[in-house]
């Protein structure tokens, strides 16, 4: 599929959008109209390697489970995240957020490209209308993305780290006395 490109422009400073879409944990809040069911892949939800996996959800959809990870996070803005999704994790997905400085704010930049494996699953995004769901999920995301940040409404929850804490640092009842 072409990239599906979207912008929108946000009233904050660029470090700290950045710094909000560089927390993978964080990205449930403004994409849990589509995307249900977070589970996290790693303790660290900041930067490189931050991961998580999640269902698209989508009517009519078996294979709805999908995967992604952030494999490039630049400090000047620019995050790159790849992942998997559709029958057997065979198609591959890659979605880019640039944030620039913008007069009187930052401009945020999200494109989301798909590449399925077999003729088959090129047949099957055809016939779903794959590129319309992603334009008009997306576009909703980067909507919410600004009334979150901009008036910190419409915010659905974080995604968290099943299991409780892993470290004595984090509060565990299980301290070695």
């Amino acid at each position: 599929m072409n990239p599906v490109e979207l912008e929108t422009q946000i009233d904050m400073p660029r470090a700290e959008v950045f710094a909000y879409l560089a927390d993978i944990a964080r990205w449930p809040e403004f994409t849990d109209h589509f995307l249900v069911n977070w589970h996290l892949t790693s303790e660290e939800t900041v930067g490189q390697g931050a991961g998580a996996r999640f269902r698209i959800h989508r009517r009519l959809d078996r294979y709805s489970w999908a995967d992604l990870t952030f494999a490039d996070v630049q400090s000047r803005g620019r995050i790159l995240a790849r992942g998997r999704n559709g029958k057997f994790n065979r198609s591959r997905w890659i979605v880019v957020v640039e944030v620039d400085d913008e007069a009187g704010g930052s401009r945020v930049r999200l494109s989301v490209e798909t590449a399925p494996k077999l003729p088959t699953d090129r047949l099957m995004e055809a016939v779903t209308f794959t590129k319309h769901y992603h334009r008009r999920r997306w576009g909703k995301a980067m909507r919410r993305l600004r009334s979150i940040l901009e008036d910190g409404e419409g915010r659905g929850t974080p995604a968290t780290i099943s299991g409780g804490a892993r470290k004595p640092a984090t509060g565990s009842p299980l301290r070695a006395a």
